[in-house]
């Protein structure tokens, strides 16, 4: 029996992975970190754990800058997976000091108790993102791509990317990196651009588009970044210690696409998208090149982007009950680059 820490495992990919590992392997025990803050929550976790009487699952609430709680709990695990991070880049514009303070001293404290226990931890991935680079400097970014982070969060993952780093090379912790690209799927928030554009079109509300709406991205369906995150935990340690992988499908596509698509796929009204005022630090375009996961592990994307759209979409028409505590949060108010200040 395993006994894995998932912190931030009550957020949306977060929570995805504990639904694989609590499904994929039965003698796994599994121990979640989590401060609940608005983008997490306990009805995340699989149905089953929801008495909390289950012994294979541990819940604890609290934070992962408490380096007394965070030492406990990596003392008593043999594999941790960092994903507890603030992670929206419109709301790192608009408050930007938690971002620093649980991306950045959180992943320190999570090192460092990594550290400590590194005789008994035989494996520590941590979840980057490819906002780290910026904008994409050649048509596919490998992970040698230089890391120009363009907004506060992006600049507080990138801290946590380079301090984890740095722990492999000078302490020589079993750690591992995984830059994932954009995610979708099931139970995100409704502030990220999926989920805010289905749930616009359920509401009959406008679908706001950033700018002129050519700003693209590469989306992974969020089960085939918990595969990724499945075969590094389970690889052999010489293949993938020190490592960063890409995680991506490798395609990139605009926002303004993104919009149509998801109304295409649900009958709605193409006149309801609308286009705003830019965002400041906005990445032009992400693609992913994910040659070396695929060549050390063998991982490639599955999903195809109208499949996994239909899901998302399929999901959220199932669970409006889970989504319309969040309304009130699907916009966050920031000032855009031309100086006007607008919800996005």
């Amino acid at each position: 029996m395993k006994t894995v820490l998932v912190t931030g495992g009550a957020g949306f990919i977060g929570s995805n992975f504990v639904h694989h590992i609590w499904a994929k392997y039965p003698d796994y025990r599994i121990i979640v970190l989590d401060l609940l803050t608005y983008a997490g929550s306990p009805e995340n976790f699989p149905v089953q754990t929801q008495v909390m009487g289950d012994s294979r699952f541990q819940f604890w609430f609290g934070d992962v800058c408490n380096g007394e709680l965070v030492d406990t709990l990596v003392g008593q695990s043999d594999i941790v997976i960092h994903f507890a991070a603030e992670s929206h880049v419109t709301r790192s514009i608009y408050d930007n000091q938690v971002f620093f303070r649980t991306d950045v001293m959180g992943t320190q404290c999570i090192a460092n108790a990594v550290l400590k226990y590194r005789d008994r931890v035989e494996r520590f991935v941590h979840i980057s993102t490819s906002e780290v680079y910026g904008t994409a400097e050649m048509e596919k970014m490998t992970e040698d791509h230089p890391l120009k982070p363009l907004s506060p969060y992006a600049s507080a993952k990138c801290g946590a990317d380079r301090l984890v780093w740095s722990y492999c090379a000078t302490y020589d912790i079993p750690a591992v990196i995984i830059r994932p690209f954009n995610n979708y799927g099931p139970r995100q928030h409704l502030e990220k651009v999926v989920p805010r554009f289905i749930t616009s079109v359920l509401l009959d509300e406008p679908l706001t588009v950033h700018g002129d709406g050519s700003a693209a991205r590469d989306f992974v369906y969020v089960e085939d970044n918990c595969n990724a995150i499945d075969m590094v935990i389970h690889a052999d340690l010489s293949l993938v210690k020190g490592k960063v992988f890409n995680v991506g499908s490798e395609v990139h596509r605009s926002v303004l696409d993104i919009a149509r698509d998801v109304v295409s796929l649900m009958n709605g009204d193409s006149g309801k998208i609308q286009l705003v005022g830019d965002r400041p630090g906005q990445v032009f375009r992400h693609t992913a090149d994910t040659g070396l996961i695929q060549s050390v592990l063998g991982w490639k994307a599955g999903m195809s982007w109208e499949d996994g759209l239909s899901r998302t979409i399929q999901w959220y028409k199932d669970n409006m009950s889970w989504w319309q505590k969040q309304i009130w949060m699907r916009h966050v108010p920031i000032v855009t680059a031309a100086g006007k200040k607008e919800l996005h």
